[in-house]
């Protein structure tokens, strides 16, 4: 169910290089939140509300956070905002994550900003006794965050673009590193997870999809996708962002 809400800013701060984290309270979404769903936030002086996904919640103290990167002017305004400042906010918005309930042994595999909607998932699949093991990929040493989060989730492996941390290259370059699993869950640039689909295309697997929106409720139109079968189309914001990796043609 997703409502307008306001939610309270209690806490920012910069985690990694033009990388944020905010606390937000509100009782509502905190307790109805799904991993991989986001809010779709009102920003003072822009038209268009920014989609940042939910990175964890924190029900007995009615709050919920979210990660976002300085990429443009909406998100740089966002950084400004300090404690106490109230924010407007559609939510929360879309479709989660599907939890396969056959799975004993889940990887997670996150890109940039891609990452914390699978710490929010993670944490509740570590709550179902499943096994977790990571991949987090970022552009370098500067822009690695929540690295030791996820080590308190599983076995968890870093990649950077210029091999200033951990090993270098893409994401899919540390599969070969990786044990047996079950299945996947991914979130990131679409080149990624196009990379990512197409290399483990025998596992069963889920994507989050990072895409900027018109309304968020499914009206507009902005934010469509073509599936895989029939020649029709899905609409990121309400049908998503998760699609079952073969759902989509990405």
């Amino acid at each position: 169910m997703m409502k307008k809400e306001e939610l309270i800013v209690k806490d920012l701060k910069e985690i990694a290089l033009e990388t944020y984290e905010m606390v937000l309270e509100n009782s509502f979404v905190s307790m109805t939140a799904k991993p991989g769903q986001f809010l779709h936030l009102q920003l003072d002086g822009h038209m268009l509300r920014r989609p940042i996904s939910i990175a964890s919640v924190d029900k007995e103290k009615n709050t919920v956070t979210i990660l976002f990167k300085i990429n443009g002017s909406g998100t740089k305004h966002l950084a400004g905002y300090q404690p106490g400042y109230v924010l407007n906010a559609l939510g929360p918005a879309g479709n989660g994550f599907t939890l396969d309930s056959e799975s004993s042994t889940i990887l997670l595999i996150g890109g940039g900003i891609g990452v914390p909607p699978l710490y929010h998932l993670g944490k509740q699949l570590l709550d179902k006794q499943r096994k977790i093991i990571s991949i987090l990929g970022f552009q370098s040493k500067d822009y690695v965050f929540y690295e030791k989060e996820f080590q308190e989730l599983g076995e968890t492996h870093i990649v950077t673009n210029d091999g200033s941390y951990g090993t270098q290259g893409f994401v899919t370059d540390a599969l070969k590193n990786i044990g047996d699993f079950d299945s996947y869950y991914s979130c990131g640039p679409i080149p990624m997870l196009r990379s990512v689909s197409s290399n483990l295309e025998h596992k069963n697997g889920y994507i989050s999809l990072e895409e900027r929106m018109g309304c968020g409720v499914g009206a507009c139109f902005a934010c469509v996708i073509p599936t895989d079968n029939n020649g029709g189309y899905r609409k990121i914001c309400k049908d998503g962002p998760v699609f079952h990796h073969k759902e989509v043609s990405l």
